[in-house]
């Protein structure tokens, strides 16, 4: 994406406002009716009647990409087999280790969600506050390791009892879950800063056409191929979930402790590569005191511009204050995030514990997560490429309106996961009570095929598509300059919250109570869904407004911070890319 280095400039409509109105930079046309020329700044006609695309994505982006797989394939493979380990005894058909019933396993794979996604608060102060997103990653991947390896040692059967694999199972996923939180909430918004913060420009295609290179969209990109990435790196549990079924549970632990050795190694080839933003030792803090003034001022956060109250002595300016108001719409859309994250937790515990209940036709009863990654690898570049431009021909197909329909497609996926269940409890020979209405049917299934399972996977995977993956996007852009880290991990932090949903229902995990589980998290998720559409619906027409803050000038960017600037490196590392 190049710069505008066109001599004839457009002139910009500033509109100053006090607490009635946002403050708006608009630019305006040129006098005469002329095109702007290649590279330079869309005129509103243009921004409006222009096709827009995509910039190019710097090579370095990559491999932060591949620190972000190799993570995932290590988080994803070790964490498949979980439900079978914790459930069932090396005497059941899955077998386990720690034998703690469906409820039981279920909580515990809730709380280590819920660890995995509150931990990002603490990765993402660190972060902005003191290491920076390079630094932080890199040592909790190490973290990261240690905890691996602690899970494969206590899970080798010449060695283990229940009592050392219970103790390393939990140690295991203390440190997993703190390591795992850190590198989220840093990794995603490391592989963005790699994108130069630039303003909308003209480019003319070889075939004549001239269109708008938007950064939006380049960053939309972005995070749909870092999800790819995500989800690539989440076939491991193919591997792993043979391995278990077929070696041990050590050896489906062993895999991702060797593979994650790749995460290390791209972070050390780029250390000197990646574009590293500069931490602010009080930025977390400034923000803070700007949101305790708003909050004392019936919250209104123009009470803290220096420009209102200069008698005050604030240290930040206007714009460091309307990039906190910013946040805040980021923010108040996680509201309803919780119920859409209880719904996809259900992938990695209940579904698990229902596909069990099946007959299986000799594949491992957690090998189905699979799908889901597969849909999300096959459908990520076909909405990237047919379906997103096809949508923005007719309208704007922007964030509120995506996330909106992620809560639809999860709902529709437990609307199926209780029919689903429905059949199995109608299915002999143990109806409503699968494997448990005599002992000598403890280890034979209901007659029902576990590829009926298989839409539901499907539907979890396009509600990612379209909730997760812009959840992501609107966290990055919506947060200041300095903190994208932290605002990040208060996206994180939803999981977290919908864990906890998970944790208080995990009494009802247990049949023949299953129907009604799953039902009662369709309904609530429809629910979230439409508050969502109605209450944050008109948030759609200030998304641009809003991503105007992110495309600063230099000395905008330093007198809001007291950092020095980025954008000329960026730039300069971009042309070298």
């Amino acid at each position: 994406m190049s710069e505008s280095k066109n001599s004839e400039k457009l002139s910009t409509a500033v509109v100053h406002s006090g607490s009635d109105s946002d403050q708006k930079e608009l630019p305006t046309s040129n006098v005469d009716s002329h095109e702007t020329p290649e590279g330079g700044e869309p005129t509103i006609e243009e921004l409006k009647s222009l096709r827009h695309i995509s910039g190019n994505i710097p090579i370095r982006c990559w491999l932060v990409a591949i620190v972000e797989l190799a993570e995932r394939f290590s988080y994803y493979g070790l964490s498949a087999p979980f439900q079978n380990y914790m459930q069932n005894t090396p005497e059941d058909s899955p077998k386990g280790i720690l034998g703690l019933n469906q409820n039981g396993a279920t909580a515990l794979s809730y709380f280590f969600q819920f660890w995995c996604y509150v931990t990002p608060i603490f990765g993402g102060w660190l972060s902005d506050t003191y290491w920076g997103k390079y630094k932080t990653i890199t040592f909790f991947c190490c973290t990261y390791i240690i905890g691996i390896f602690i899970l494969f040692i206590t899970s080798l059967p010449a060695i283990t009892s229940r009592n050392t694999a219970l103790g390393g199972f939990i140690a295991a996923i203390i440190i997993i879950g703190l390591s795992t939180g850190a590198v989220k909430s840093n990794v995603s918004p490391l592989i963005a800063d790699q994108i130069p913060k630039t303003k909308p420009a003209i480019k003319i295609l070889k075939s004549g056409e001239r269109v708008v290179v938007d950064p939006n969209i380049t960053i939309q990109n972005v995070f749909m191929f870092f999800y790819l990435m995500i989800n690539i790196g989440s076939l491991s549990v193919i591997a792993t979930t043979q391995l278990e079924a077929h070696v041990g549970f050590w050896a489906a632990y062993l895999l991702p402790f060797c593979f994650f050795f790749i995460a290390l190694t791209a972070l050390i080839i780029g250390r000197n590569q990646y574009v590293k933003v500069p931490v602010n030792e009080k930025v977390v803090s400034k923000t803070f005191r700007v949101v305790i003034i708003g909050c004392k001022s019936g919250f209104n956060l123009d009470a803290a511009k220096p420009s209102l109250n200069p008698e005050k002595g604030y240290p930040w300016n206007d714009k460091f204050v309307e990039e906190v108001r910013r946040a805040f719409y980021a923010c108040k859309v996680f509201v309803f995030y919780p119920i859409y994250w209880l719904c996809y937790g259900q992938m990695v515990n209940n579904f698990i514990s229902q596909a069990g209940q099946m007959e299986l036709h000799g594949l491992p009863n957690d090998i189905l997560q699979a799908i889901n990654s597969l849909s999300i690898i096959i459908f990520i570049p076909i909405c990237e490429r047919f379906v997103y431009p096809f949508i923005r021909k007719f309208t704007p197909f922007k964030a509120i309106t995506k996330i909106f329909w992620g809560f639809m497609f999860a709902s529709v996926a437990m609307v199926y996961a209780a029919v689903t269940q429905h059949f199995i409890y109608q299915a002999g020979p143990c109806y409503d009570h699968p494997k448990a209405c005599a002992p000598e049917f403890k280890t034979v299934p209901n007659h029902i095929h576990v590829a009926i399972q298989v839409p539901a996977y499907f539907l979890i995977a396009m509600s990612e598509i379209f909730a997760s993956i812009t959840g992501l996007e609107y966290a990055y852009t919506k947060a200041p300059v300095t903190m994208k880290a932290f605002i990040t991990s208060l996206f994180l932090v939803t999981n977290a919250f919908g864990s906890a949903l998970g944790i208080a229902l995990s009494s009802v995990s247990t049949d023949p109570k299953m129907v009604w589980t799953y039902t009662g998290i369709a309904v609530a998720c429809f629910i979230a869904g439409i508050l969502f559409w109605i209450i944050y619906r008109g948030f759609n027409e200030k998304e641009e407004e809003l991503n105007r803050l992110e495309y600063a000038s230099d000395d905008e960017y330093e007198a809001s911070t007291g950092l020095k600037p980025i954008a000329s490196l960026t730039r300069s590392i971009i042309s070298l890319a």
